[in-house]
């Protein structure tokens, strides 16, 4: 999208310039949205268990149009498919390791039997490289979770190996009291992509000495850095082994710097919307499968806090921003009581950004389906050179709003390139 094209469809926030694609309201993208949420994954059902299957791999992903970058995901999706099953379902989760790394898969907020908890060298060994394990668990408690790796896990979450996992409750006190009509799951990151780039293809390097040591028999601790207790560690550093954090045994040393910053594995322009109607009421699942905080503000609405890490909050609570801190989740309800198009972003503006360039990152749209056509008209009092002449389409007699609005696009647009807005039936 040029320039003049993407300020021309834009809107104007309060907050700044923020420019929204011209066709939220379009039907195309309604019928897109749901391809911008978590997939769930289907089961299988054998005998008493619901099984699942999950695999890793590397891929190639696009968080924003024109930038692309090797990552690592489940199933060929950032993030990885949702897994939503009830309460005191038991749970088998098939995964299969494509990739030429170690990885675990841990529950984050589940009550897993321990050997299920997928610390590697604590609960489980890693999963090798074209290897495979099966978790099983009963699905407890009720709420908001998800799961990620928990080997390299500095590099493995910010490179997409996270997804989220619903465990929902039939008695649910959050839909009898609210009786929402809606939800939707948002998964926040951050991502430093050139340290993912360098240390995947170290991994990658490290991984083809260890398994060909290994075929060999000539693995040891040292290799692993793993020891059975602290005598066996201060041996081998009498022996001459440094330890891995040695600064000595890193280069760099420097820790991740996130440049990208993603919703449901994309930046804006390609993040997802949040579709409501007036007097609609919408549930929202929040989930930071991140490193950094996100404060969550959402524009000329408060929202209810019906839930935390998945609890349902006794007495829910009205705010307009959320401080949403690495492995934390929380649930909203958003009340359709403002029609319009409202920004729901990060307040911390580093964040909706795309490699340090503005807007960007996690900068999203609540839209309402049932915005009338002439409330998309943008005034000619904005004081923008770009609406001149908007003024004498308000005089033309016997023309509707929506002739108005066509009449607006041809003049921003041209006859023969009108981009898709909004009026749709």
């Amino acid at each position: 999208m040029d320039r003049r094209k993407f300020l021309a469809t834009g809107a104007l926030s309060t907050a700044g310039v923020v420019f929204f694609p011209g066709d939220l309201l379009a039907k195309e993208a309604k019928l897109n949205a749901p391809s911008k949420f978590p997939d769930p994954i289907p089961f299988k059902k054998v005998g008493e268990w619901k099984e699942f299957e999950l695999y890793l791999d590397i891929k190639i992903h696009e968080p924003a149009p024109g930038f692309q970058y090797h990552t690592l995901a489940f199933n060929d999706m950032i993030p990885g498919p949702e897994i939503r099953v009830q309460y005191g379902d038991k749970v088998r989760v098939k995964f299969k390791n494509k990739t030429g790394l170690n990885h675990t898969i841990h529950w984050h907020g589940i009550h897993v039997p321990w050997r299920m908890d997928g610390v590697p060298f604590v609960t489980q060994l890693p999963v090798m490289p074209d290897n495979e394990f099966v978790y099983e668990f009963e699905a407890k408690p009720v709420g908001t979770h998800f799961y990620h790796c928990h080997w390299g896990t500095l590099m493995h979450m910010q490179a997409g190996m996270y997804g989220s996992l619903i465990i929902e409750d039939p008695n649910d006190p959050i839909k009898k009291q609210f009786n929402y009509e809606r939800e939707y799951t948002l998964v926040y990151s951050s991502h430093d992509v050139n340290f993912i780039r360098t240390e995947m293809n170290r991994m990658l390097t490290r991984m083809k000495e260890r398994s060909y040591l290994m075929k060999e028999g000539r693995f040891e601790h040292e290799r692993w850095s793993v020891f059975d207790n602290r005598k066996q560690l201060e041996e081998s550093m009498k022996n001459g082994y440094e330890p891995p954090y040695a600064l000595s045994r890193r280069s760099p040393a420097n820790l991740p710097e996130s440049n990208w910053f993603t919703v449901n594995g994309k930046s804006y322009p390609d993040t997802p919307y949040l579709f409501i109607k007036s007097r609609e009421k919408i549930r929202v699942r929040l989930i930071n499968a991140g490193s950094v905080d996100h404060h969550l503000h959402l524009h000329g609405h408060d929202f209810w806090m019906v839930a935390d890490d998945g609890i349902p909050l006794p007495q829910p609570w009205q705010r307009n921003t959320v401080p949403l801190t690495p492995g934390k989740t929380y649930d909203i309800i958003i009340e359709g009581n403002n029609r319009g198009i409202w920004t729901f972003h990060d307040h911390d503006t580093r964040k909706v950004t795309n490699n340090g360039l503005y807007p960007g990152g996690n900068l999203l749209a609540l839209v309402y389906e049932d915005l009338p056509p002439e409330e998309l008209i943008i005034s000619k009092h904005s004081g923008n050179d770009m609406f001149k002449g908007m003024d004498n389409m308000e005089g033309h007699e016997g023309m509707d709003m929506k002739d108005k609005s066509m009449d607006m696009k041809k003049m921003m647009f041209g006859e023969d390139k009108l981009p898709k807005i909004a009026l749709d039936e």
